[in-house]
């Protein structure tokens, strides 16, 4: 019943247990539930399928893309399984804030229409959804405003241009946005029922900008793109990385029904306010299941748990990750103690 039970939690109604989604590379763990290998998978071994059934998954992360708009630069990626390298030729087209502050996202980028896009998404989330049978699988989109500039220009021209010239660089951010709306309004024609809201807004110790920045510049843009999703019924879900603790009452204004987050992000103050109104999905903190000892993961999944099951919009998650270098033997007991708390 693991469609059943995420369908439920994302309608917040009550569930007979806490649900659960995770993100692994661990290939350690993956061969033991499953016996697949994932850098030697054999033909016909769909490894993240397997994975996801064995641990009983009642949601999965999933965006999608529009075509023609890969990444331009390289944002940095760490190393998350043992075999994985980094390998990134690419030079970045962008040498100075004026070149930056030149670009036009639209111009540049020959998208297809909304109804070429909602026909592709309808193809894909009904590939996706029979695929993972077994859960809900959402649509969603990555880039969506903030992420934008980072992928294109880099941190450093995409500081720099804001910077200094913000009036300029808002027409850069206004293109960036129309862009976001074609997968935007596709997707809102399509049968899927839960959209991901993916952007990287902050970093690890919060807000990159003052906060009266996104306010002006990103939450507006958010009200805009988020309409047509919202007028069609869907279940908007926002995605970053990083603290987002003080934007989550904006990000309720313009109109997100629940939150998916890492450690840094306050399970505690979201659900103080918003645990019977939102869904919230993780918060499971990685770096105890890395390095602490029994007592600790058990509190680590306490706290969650005692939260969660108040809350009936909450899921299991380890944020923002489980890797390959966390003990196979602390992944087993996170995964024990979870399901023996998450009893409702």
């Amino acid at each position: 019943m693991s469609y059943e039970r995420g369908w439920a939690a994302l309608n917040l109604q009550p569930t007979d247990k806490i649900p659960r989604t995770e993100y692994i590379s661990h290939r350690g763990l993956v061969k033991k539930y499953t016996g697949i290998d994932i850098d030697h998978p054999r033909p016909g071994e769909d490894w993240w399928w397997a994975i996801s059934k064995a641990l009983d998954f009642d949601f999965i992360w999933n965006t999608f893309t529009l075509p023609g708009t890969e990444r331009l630069t390289h944002m940095g990626t760490a190393q998350w399984s043992e075999s994985y390298q980094v390998v990134d030729n690419r030079a970045s087209a962008f040498n100075d804030v004026e070149q930056v502050l030149a670009f036009d996202a639209v111009e540049t980028i020959a998208v297809p229409t909304v109804d070429e896009m909602a026909r592709r998404f309808q193809r894909q989330w009904k590939e996706g959804q029979e695929r993972f049978s077994h859960c809900v699988f959402p649509g969603g989109y990555y880039n969506t405003v903030f992420t934008w500039p980072i992928l294109t220009f880099g941190w450093d021209l995409f500081l720099l241009a804001a910077a200094l010239d913000m009036e300029r660089f808002e027409r850069v951010l206004e293109s960036f946005t129309a862009l976001s709306m074609v997968a935007y309004e596709a997707q809102a024609r399509t049968d899927m029922k839960v959209f991901i809201v993916h952007d990287d807004i902050v970093w690890s110790q919060g807000a990159v900008f003052h906060p009266d920045w996104y306010r002006r510049y990103i939450f507006p843009r958010y009200r805009r793109l988020f309409r047509p999703l919202l007028e069609a019924g869907k279940i908007v879900l926002f995605c970053s990385d990083g603290d987002f603790t003080q934007f989550v009452d904006d990000l309720v204004a313009v109109g997100v029904h629940g939150f998916i987050f890492e450690p840094l992000t306050s399970l505690e103050y979201i659900a103080g306010k918003y645990g019977h109104s939102h869904v919230m999905i993780g918060n499971i903190d990685c770096r105890i299941l890395m390095s602490g000892t029994r007592e600790q993961i058990e509190q680590e999944v306490l706290r969650c748990a005692r939260i969660g099951k108040s809350c009936p919009g909450y899921f299991y998650a380890v944020g923002n990750h489980i890797p390959y270098n966390i003990p196979l033997q602390n992944v087993e007991l996170y995964l024990e103690l979870s399901d023996k708390y998450g009893r409702r």
